[in-house]
């Protein structure tokens, strides 16, 4: 068989890849042994507000100006609903939140998406003393339905195996690399926290944290939008909400715990009234990065691997513009980014890399 591109891994960064090489006409195959949950337990959101401290999260708006018409696409290709618009409540605790609200909301760079004023008309089961701070023009994208609807397509024009891939297994021969029966021009890695086990590429820093949500059932809560204090409220359809999330940097393992169970709930419990019941709880380890950038570009020493990765909690907004952007690099050598290039960690690699087998 040959293809143009194999992709490895299967969560955002491999689907928003994928959908760059079809709409260019590149033939690939996909590999994907389903090792890494972070895309399927993700909360989904796209906002450009941080809203800790209510700053503009980094390259917000050109990220927005690629994904919005980019999950347009993937609607219409799939003839399915992925991206629902929701607005966004932030419980404010104090009369300086309310202040710096202000403050923020009268910034360039977030008033298109900051209200510039205090709701206090009550959301019921929700206890929000100071008010809210409301946030328009953000939405969530059902990224599990998404990445399962997108797999069964592949799966249906033959370009999907669900196996690990071996990396020993690749031979590299001229411009090109042959993979068991597969000869391919490039091979794109986009295996989440699992860059740990590619040989090729475990020199970059990815860290990643854990994290872990729940879902409940709260019938007659009634919430339309997004309620985020200690912890975020995340409607679902059908009464039915996602809690989240958890932070842990020891942690690297995707067990839900007792622990991270009890932490959602003590948090949740604080601001929300209304009765409710956990029906589930998953967890993940995000991709994340110690400089919270994507780790994109090519391997320094064999042109034909590269690297989709790093996303962290932010992928829904990050991953079509940055599979937009390496796929650029791959095809015509543009140069990436310099804050998204691996080549700002050019120092983790000796001068020849002999751990790797280039044939």
């Amino acid at each position: 068989m040959e293809v143009d591109y194999i992709i490895v891994g299967f969560g955002l960064a491999g689907m928003s890849f994928a959908h760059v090489l079809e709409k260019k006409g590149k033939s690939f195959v996909v590999f994907e042994d389903g090792s890494q949950h972070s895309s399927r337990v993700a909360g989904g959101m796209y906002n450009p507000v941080i809203l800790r401290r209510f700053t503009p999260v980094w390259n917000a708006a050109s990220q927005l100006e690629k994904a919005l018409p980019f999950y347009r696409e993937l609607e219409e290709k799939l003839s399915q609903t992925y991206d629902y618009p929701l607005d966004i409540y932030r419980v404010l605790h104090s009369v300086e939140e309310q202040n710096n609200w202000y403050a923020a909301a009268d910034r360039p760079a977030l008033s298109p998406y900051m209200i510039p004023r205090i709701i206090h008309k009550p959301l019921p089961g929700i206890r929000a003393g100071f008010g809210f701070g409301k946030l328009s023009r953000t939405g969530r994208v059902a990224v599990p339905k998404l990445i399962r609807d997108y797999r069964a397509y592949l799966e249906n024009k033959t370009g999907f195996f669900a196996e690990k891939f071996v990396h020993t297994a690749l031979e590299f021969k001229e411009e090109r690399v042959q993979y068991n029966h597969i000869n391919a021009g490039k091979v794109v890695f986009c295996e989440g926290f699992g860059l740990l086990q590619n040989p090729f590429f475990k020199q970059l820093p990815l860290p990643g944290s854990k994290g872990e949500v729940l879902t409940i059932h709260a019938p007659g809560l009634q919430l339309e939008s997004l309620v985020k204090s200690a912890v975020f409220i995340l409607p679902l359809g059908n009464d039915y909400y996602k809690v989240g999330a958890t932070f842990h940097r020891t942690d690297k393992t995707d067990t839900p715990t007792e622990a991270a169970r009890e932490e959602l709930l003590q948090k949740l419990r604080i601001f929300m009234t209304h009765p409710f019941k956990v029906v589930d709880q998953a967890a993940g380890v995000r991709p994340t990065v110690a400089d919270r950038r994507p780790l994109v570009g090519k391997h320094p020493q064999i042109q034909q691997l590269a690297i989709l990765n790093g996303l962290g909690t932010r992928g829904v907004m990050i991953a079509p513009e940055t599979a937009e952007q390496l796929y650029d690099h791959l095809e015509t050598g543009k140069p990436l980014l310099p804050s998204i290039s691996i080549n700002r960690f050019q120092a983790r690699w000796p001068p020849r890399d002999r751990s790797v087998q280039t044939g």
